[in-house]
């Protein structure tokens, strides 16, 4: 596709999520305790997931749907790992999700402290996806865009899940929920997850090509101004 259209890059991204487990709490309410998984555990496994990604031929690799930081500490030391094992410096995106209206993850932390908790890597980006709508983030979104010199991404639901888990939101309503970020120049990179379908996506492009993306600068490893 890059080679069709020569002045629209395509990057290929690798995703990784959160396993179904939580370093930081206790499945077990009877034993606070007690860890399901262990962060060993978790960085084995995401660093075979990430050599399989770049074996794959992935631009950038993006830890996302983030409800329990420590988790993504894993996945974030398995990724700079493997990097520094074979040389190279793909760039990395962060993404976590904000679970309910109390602005918090599932293990506790405020959008800032999210944000504190993994700006000691080097970050091509950090924002939010999943659990909540576009309206919801604006918030959360506002709270890090002014704290952080890396770009920030949105990636939210297609509003909220009804009764039976699906998503009523029209492709339309959704770009209009989305236009809150365009016009406070919150974000550089945006899109959907859950309930998003090709015409939201559509949508969401459309609204975006009249905005210009949130000012930022951001040094990459070798301390280079980009």
């Amino acid at each position: 596709f890059t080679k069709r259209e020569p002045n629209k890059p395509r990057f290929v991204v690798g995703s990784i999520g959160p396993t179904n487990k939580t370093a930081s709490m206790s499945p077990d309410v009877n034993d606070p305790g007690f860890r399901a998984v262990s962060f060993e555990t978790l960085r084995l496994a995401y660093k075979e997931q990430v050599e399989a990604l770049l074996d794959g031929g992935v631009d950038i690799l993006m830890v996302e749907t983030i409800f329990d930081t420590l988790n993504a500490k894993a996945a974030l030391f398995a990724i700079e790992e493997v990097k520094q094992a074979r040389n190279i410096h793909t760039p990395v995106m962060v993404s976590g999700t904000i679970t309910d209206a109390s602005g918090r993850t599932l293990s506790g932390q405020t959008a800032e402290a999210f944000l504190i908790s993994i700006t000691h890597i080097p970050l091509l980006s950090v924002g939010f996806n999943c659990a909540l709508g576009a309206k919801q983030l604006v918030p959360h979104l506002d709270a890090i865009a002014v704290r952080t010199e890396a770009a920030i991404s949105a990636h939210p639901n297609a509003g909220l899940p009804n009764a039976f888990g699906a998503y009523d939101q029209t492709p339309d309503q959704m770009a209009e929920q989305i236009k809150e970020y365009l016009d406070k120049g919150l974000v550089n990179i945006i899109g959907g997850c859950c309930g998003s379908t090709p015409a939201h996506i559509t949508a969401i492009a459309e609204l975006a090509k009249d905005y210009k993306p949130r000012k930022f600068i951001f040094s990459d490893t070798e301390g280079v101004q980009l």
